[in-house]
């Protein structure tokens, strides 16, 4: 898909994708207790992503050893996960599907689907990974932990 533009529920950050990846949903317990909810992202390049206004508005909080989260400090709306490995500002970005004006990806996975919570389902054929096969697929490496 090609590029796109994003903005924060109040529209102070703006932004522009300059090309999305692979859409997945996380149902890990930060970003359940980070988005109220699973989170649904798409992958943007470090290289792609513009931000185009209000980068003053942007706060970051390290949510772990090896990743941060950015929102908006104006309205509070989740923005973007980094897989930055520790590296403040570095990383791509998994910015909140929500955020984009026009996204046309298909969902590629579903990562700690035994984290969900029992009530709701994702439909579709698509790999569903465990928190135990997450961790093996994509978590840190130990210098990174």
């Amino acid at each position: 898909m090609g590029a796109t533009t994003g903005r924060c529920m109040c529209g102070a950050v703006r932004f522009t994708a300059g090309q999305i990846g692979d859409y997945g949903i996380c149902h890990c317990d930060a970003c359940r207790r980070w988005t109220g909810s699973a989170l649904h992202a798409v992958t943007v390049p470090e290289a792609e992503m513009r931000i185009d206004a209000g980068g003053d508005a942007i706060g970051t909080i390290r949510s772990s050893g090896w990743a941060s989260r950015s929102f908006c400090t104006r309205c509070g709306a989740p923005l973007w996960y980094r897989l930055d490995h520790g590296t403040d500002g570095a990383g791509d970005f998994e910015v909140a599907i929500g955020l984009l004006e026009r996204v046309e990806v298909p969902l590629e996975r579903e990562i700690f689907v035994d984290r969900k919570p029992d009530c709701y389902e994702i439909a579709g054929d698509h790999p569903r990974l465990t928190e135990e096969e997450t961790w093996a697929r994509f978590g840190p490496k130990s210098a990174d932990a």
